[in-house]
């Protein structure tokens, strides 16, 4: 088995890694980190959970001393959970470089403070970052290795006009790209602003850890299926569609018995930041949310992931359920299709989503028992009526799950 050594990690960065009980690189930290180390550009295309974070932080710890004038590399996140996440990796390695993280919804003060006692490296939200560089706190010219991270989001139509200043304010900097999913029109964006990249993709690692499954119902019982599920699964993250929907859906299974909590998009950061703390030291067993935290979150207990709302493209079904099975543990994903749901589950088997097998909601609910039903589902369109309106099929039996029982 190769190591970080073999891999050019010097010595130094090795203890910082041995304090985290970091001792094996994985596949994608041993393609990426020999290159990131000889200066190239590199484009990251691997599954939730697979280490890309290390990947490309070691560089940084490797390249870097501290004390020259920075910030010297950045890090460029789409979500405040994010980067306050990478920040947390950043940290525990203990590199002795100094950061600034730096993302809105909170008070200028601090952030402002790290920037003024100088700083090696800068992680943080798109907008925070570009409102105190034109606040002329720091400067981007001396930046000399960048990431995107989630970089199909970052290079996104939303994103795109603030990436494209941060790049346009350095000097050649080199350029991580990375990302779960790189759609086909990111590859523009390579050709533009990427030397000669090169490309690690890995699809998946050995077999798959994640059971997917389909559930069939009708939408005057889908909440009560979904409390069913709820009542004997823990650390659970249920996804809607909207801000909305996500907030009346977590009031409702409050009113069921849940210890649930909601996160999106309206929360002010204070409220966000305790959202997640709950969640993460597991005082809440239920993360209802939005698609704000289908990207690039680590949370190691989750062993449920629930569509309860499908997504807008596949991508996002790709990363929501990237939120289990991470770090080679096993999980299970459940995605919910009521009559209504018809036509957009076949745009979304068109865009790429994986053909799922029917689970026995009732089963599953009931012991975790993971039966697949008869009936196989091509695309939505293709459904019985009478497999939609709730009617129970002779369940094949158990097909010996891989994993834990969630």
């Amino acid at each position: 088995m190769q190591t970080f050594a073999e891999a050019g990690v010097s010595a130094r960065v090795l203890a910082a890694l041995d304090r985290q009980e970091i001792n094996i690189p994985n596949r994608v930290q041993l393609e990426s980190i020999p290159a990131l180390l000889d200066g190239r550009d590199v484009v990251v295309q691997s599954p939730t959970g697979s280490g890309k974070t290390i990947a490309f932080l070691l560089p940084i710890l490797e390249r870097f001393q501290p004390g020259r004038p920075g910030p010297r590399a950045l890090i460029v996140a789409p979500t405040r959970e994010l980067a306050i996440q990478v920040d947390g990796v950043f940290k525990s390695l203990d590199s002795g470089l100094r950061g600034a993280l730096l993302y809105g919804g909170v008070g200028y003060h601090q952030q402002q403070q790290a920037l003024k006692r100088g700083v090696d490296i800068v992680i943080g939200t798109p907008g925070r970052i570009l409102d105190l560089f034109t606040k002329k706190l720091f400067s981007l010219s001396r930046v000399e290795y960048l990431v995107l991270d989630e970089a199909d989001q970052m290079l996104d139509a939303g994103f795109a006009p603030d990436v494209e200043r941060i790049l346009g304010m350095t000097y050649q900097p080199q350029i991580v790209l990375a990302s779960a999913t790189m759609p086909q029109w990111v590859s523009t964006m390579i050709q533009k602003h990427l030397r000669d990249p090169l490309r690690v993709k890995l699809v998946t690692e050995g077999p798959s850890l994640l059971e997917h499954g389909l559930i069939q119902t009708n939408s005057g019982l889908k909440l009560r299926v979904l409390s069913d599920i709820l009542h004997q699964h823990r650390g659970a993250i249920v996804f809607g569609r909207t801000k909305h929907g996500v907030r009346k859906l977590n009031r409702d299974l409050q009113k069921l018995g849940h210890r649930s909590v909601e996160l999106q998009g309206n929360m002010a950061q204070g409220a966000r930041d305790h959202v997640m703390e709950s969640f993460r030291n597991q005082r809440a067993d239920v993360l209802v949310a939005t698609n704000i935290a289908a990207r690039g979150l680590d949370l190691s207990h989750v062993g449920l992931v629930i569509n309860y709302e499908l997504p807008d493209t596949a991508e996002a079904l790709t990363h929501r359920v990237g939120r289990t099975a991470r770090n080679g543990n096993t999980g299970r994903a459940l995605t919910f299709i009521t009559a209504e749901d018809h036509e957009k589950w076949a745009k979304l088997r068109r865009q790429g989503a994986p053909e799922l097998r029917p689970v026995d909601a009732s089963a599953f609910a009931r012991a975790g028992d993971w039966s697949y039903l008869e009936q196989t589902l091509p695309v939505a369109a293709s459904m019985p009526r009478g497999a939609m309106n709730g009617q129970r099929r002779r369940p094949r039996g158990r097909p010996g799950y891989r994993g834990s029982r969630g």
